[in-house]
């Protein structure tokens, strides 16, 4: 994998800023979008190290942003990364924690601080989920009251609502507890990657959380990439064969065989994909401690409309 950072412009958080959590960025094709991320965090009052990881696949991205002030270090990997490039972001931040955004999304001004302050106050926090705000009517994402209503119990060593799933743009972790889990799992790529590194997280001990004081913002364009419905169901049923007992994985994909066959959207190619990816996931399945699966199974009983990136489930 090669990599790059941007000419002239390595630096760290100013001796102004916040010099505890650094920024991480992935975008592939969208510059214009992630421009306007790099403006909104370079306008932070944390001003804090960005790394920006470019999936793109030609060089238009690199030349448009390689000399935005916001940036700390440019990364080009040979080939897309998916999810897998915040991955490649933590390894290369230098600062305790590490909040996760896409080319599409920022943090609002003292969210990253306050981030840091409840990792510094929590040491068995892993994992911040914060508060998401859609568009430029600051809508709140569907996922917000989810997230705000979970059923699991309260931890009295943590700060916020235990969850165990939360939005990829929208978090913050410890440094050490992600990279300790080996962050997003090659696996599954990208598409509703969350919930198993939530899964991981708690399994190793650490705390996953829902902090409504944190919020990121979310500017998504009109027209979404395509194929995302049939990467979420195919990650979804993923997820439960590496870490979930058989009959909750042989329920999802049960699931997903009668959506395939009554011609759901994606759902026969994710429906191939699991087949397909499914060796993999046998040879890397490893199950849920038992007081994680029981978080777990509460979750389940909640009701839903199915699997949503992200998602609590």
């Amino acid at each position: 994998m090669s990599t790059e950072q941007a000419p002239g412009r390595v630096r760290t958080a100013s001796a102004d800023g916040d010099p505890r959590v650094t920024v991480a960025v992935i975008t592939r094709d969208r510059s214009a979008s992630l421009l306007r991320t790099l403006d909104a965090l370079a306008a932070l009052p944390e001003r804090p190290p960005v790394v920006v990881v470019d999936n793109s696949r030609d060089d238009t991205t690199y030349r448009a942003v390689s000399g935005h002030p916001a940036i700390t270090r440019l990364l080009r990997p040979a080939g897309n990364t998916g999810a897998l490039g915040r991955n490649l972001a933590a390894r290369h931040a230098r600062t305790p924690y590490v909040a996760f955004s896409d080319d599409d999304s920022w943090w609002t001004p003292g969210s990253l601080a306050r981030a840091a302050d409840l990792l510094d106050r929590h040491p068995r926090l892993g994992l911040l989920a914060a508060r998401t705000l859609v568009g430029p009517e600051a809508a709140d994402d569907p996922l917000n009251a989810v997230l705000a209503a979970s059923p699991l119990p309260p931890e009295p060593d943590l700060p916020g609502r235990p969850v165990l799933g939360f939005l990829g743009c929208a978090c913050v972790v410890r440094r050490e507890a992600f990279l300790g889990v080996g962050g997003y799992h090659p696996l599954l790529f990208f598409g509703g990657e969350e919930t198993l590194l939530a899964y991981d997280l708690a399994a190793a001990g650490w705390g996953v959380t829902y902090e409504p004081s944190l919020s990121a913002c979310h500017h998504p364009e009109d027209h979404g990439r395509t194929g995302r419905s049939s990467l979420v169901r195919r990650n979804h049923v993923l997820t439960t064969c590496l870490r979930r007992p058989w009959p909750v994985a042989l329920r999802a994909g049960t699931d997903l065989a009668l959506a395939a066959a009554t011609g759901r959207p994606g759902a026969r190619s994710a429906l191939k994909e699991v087949l397909t990816r499914f060796p993999a996931a046998l040879a890397r399945r490893r199950t849920l401690p038992p007081h994680v699966e029981r978080a777990a199974r509460l979750l389940d009983r909640e009701p839903a409309g199915g699997p949503r990136k992200g998602a609590p489930r």
